[in-house]
């Protein structure tokens, strides 16, 4: 419940709910192989192309792994600003179409 207090904003997270934060980071790293070192060149460089075309709050960056039973998810919690500043949004060509599947 400790999550979910937070998204609605009902307190601050206690030591007990950051300290199993941990833990459940630590055994995903572990589980999967990757060191706090690449996790962090990975944030840096997610926030270095996402800068490219958005202006991002780069302190409240947040990359996390989740573990479930059946896979891991690589999770990244980017607080969007705005558009860079000086940026138009792009024409698409016509006759292109976006989504899957063309």
């Amino acid at each position: 419940m400790g999550f979910l207090n937070r998204l609605w904003g009902r307190g601050e997270p206690t030591s007990r709910d950051i300290a199993k934060e941990r833990l459940q980071l630590v055994l995903v790293h572990d589980r999967i192989k990757i060191s706090p070192v690449l996790l962090d060149k990975m944030k840096d460089e997610l926030i270095t192309v996402i800068s490219r075309y958005l202006e991002i709050d780069a302190d409240g960056v947040e990359v996390t792994f989740t573990q479930s039973k059946r896979e891991s998810r690589l999770i990244a919690d980017i607080p969007v600003v705005g558009p860079t500043p000086g940026s138009a949004p792009r024409q698409v060509p016509a006759g292109v179409r976006g989504g899957k599947g063309g």
